[in-house]
């Protein structure tokens, strides 16, 4: 059970309901739904409604998270599969869910969910994304060995490598709320 009453929009503020207005009508909500934003009586999914809670860091939060989504130079192979490794190491059943059905979209194999879902990183044949996704998996486990760093990063370049630490530490940090709100 949820720690977090669920806020359907009537019940907001005025603060409340322009970040909701940001989530439910923004890129999240454009194009194809991999996975629903909003439950029936509006009340948004996720993380997205513990945002609400303190709706200015909620709006921080929910930018940065659009801007790892949308605004980055990530493919979304790589993307998806260094979410679904913070998924993965974070236990978080929400994540997992959500973007396992955006990877399977963006055409990520059963295989490679199966290996991600367990912790291991899939060989991948891309040389690009294969270093991506390692550094990912180091990241999400803490930190990169110098040794990783020096032959994963010259691969990947330096904006990669800052967009994945970022994107890491923005899924972790869902991922923990998810888990203290019980969400």
């Amino acid at each position: 059970m949820s720690r977090l009453p669920r806020l359907s929009p009537d019940r907001l503020d005025e603060d409340q309901r322009a970040l909701y207005a940001s989530i439910a009508g923004g890129p999240r909500a454009a194009g194809p739904q991999h996975f629903a934003l909003t439950a029936d009586d509006g009340s948004l999914n996720g993380p997205f409604n513990a945002m609400l809670v303190a709706p200015r860091v909620g709006a921080a939060l929910q930018a940065l998270g659009s801007e790892i989504r949308y605004g980055t130079s990530l493919s979304a192979r790589v993307r998806e599969l260094a979410i679904l490794l913070v998924a993965a190491r974070w236990d978080s059943a929400f994540e997992r869910s959500s973007h396992e059905a955006v990877g399977r979209a963006i055409g990520l194999t059963e295989h490679e969910l199966d290996e991600v879902r367990s912790g291991v990183v899939p060989q991948l044949a891309d040389p690009v994304e294969a270093a991506a996704v390692q550094l990912a998996h180091a990241m999400a486990a803490g930190d990169v060995a110098d040794d990783d760093w020096n032959r994963l990063a010259p691969i990947v370049g330096e904006r990669a490598a800052f967009e994945l630490a970022t994107l890491v530490g923005y899924y972790a940090t869902l991922a923990l709320q998810l888990r203290v709100f019980r969400v």
